[in-house]
């Protein structure tokens, strides 16, 4: 198995990527770029599980050179399971990422990381009706600290694609 750690810049990633593989990590650019990426590995239920820290990106749609690799490499990766992390703390900007992930038919985890931050912002998320909305998994997560990463992990295997179609009718009982 592989996984995709992708998101917006500043949220994370690399912390739970550094928590999720320790010192098992090799740096790398991507082919003709500057852009620098990290692959590692972690074991989950006994299996090795290969990591990647992909460039932040704000859509699949790229407006720089680390934006095109992150899109890139999702592209060329198509049996990866992705862990999109967001910060919880401006939910409404990683969400729109997730979003076009999940649309692109990727079974998608979703980290709500800097749930601290959002909880002392006074943010409340209903991480559970996100989750039941959206139809994947939603775990709040402090990656600093190391809160929900075990839960995240766990909740890796059974994450499988969403039609977005499934989505919208989810969402037709917010009205």
């Amino acid at each position: 198995m592989k996984v995709l750690l992708m998101g917006h810049p500043n949220v994370g990633k690399s912390v739970f990527f550094n928590r999720l593989t320790g010192a098992n990590v090799t740096e790398s650019n991507y082919p003709g770029t500057t852009v620098d990426y990290t692959k590692g590995w972690m074991k989950i239920e006994g299996e090795d599980v290969e990591l990647v820290d992909v460039p932040g990106t704000f859509s699949l749609d790229p407006k720089d050179k680390a934006e095109d690799v992150a899109v890139a490499m999702l592209h060329e990766t198509k049996d990866a399971k992705v862990i999109t992390v967001i910060d919880a703390s401006k939910i409404e900007r990683g969400l729109y990422l997730a979003l076009e992930i999940i649309e692109e038919g990727y079974p998608v985890v979703i980290a709500l990381n800097m749930w601290d931050v959002a909880w002392d912002k006074n943010i409340r998320i209903d991480a559970r009706n996100l989750e039941k909305i959206l139809g994947v998994p939603v775990v709040p997560t402090t990656a600093i600290s190391g809160e929900g990463i075990k839960e995240l992990v766990s909740r890796l295997k059974s994450a499988k694609p969403v039609e977005v179609d499934d989505i919208i009718a989810n969402a037709g009982g917010l009205t």
